[in-house]
């Protein structure tokens, strides 16, 4: 059984778009190595306001849970938090679109 699919929003603190980025490029094969994610390939994409938006699927509930103790994770998490913030994507501008346009992550 899947853990399900996420989106989640990392809106940059100023100056910090760079180490964000390079977190980002990290975070899927981390957890993947981890095993705490599906073999579905993450999308990453960009909002007009620089918040980046990453869609991923656990590979289960207790991934979820095991990922709040694993400390390969739990020392990721420490470092998103010191480059970013984690907001709702429904506050993004395009989400008020019919067809929600982001650009790609590069």
């Amino acid at each position: 059984m899947s853990g399900g699919i996420v989106i989640v929003g990392y809106q940059p603190k100023p100056g910090k778009e760079k180490e964000l980025d390079t977190l980002t490029r990290k975070h899927y094969s981390l957890l993947k190595d981890a095993d705490l994610v599906s073999d579905r390939t993450p999308i990453i994409m960009k909002a007009k306001n620089g918040t980046v938006v990453e869609v991923f699927e656990w590979k289960s509930a207790a991934a979820i849970e095991q990922a709040h103790t694993h400390p390969v994770v739990l020392k990721l998490w420490e470092e998103y938090a010191a480059v970013c913030e984690y907001v709702p994507v429904g506050g993004l501008e395009e989400m008020g679109d019919l067809f929600s346009a982001f650009t790609p992550f590069e």
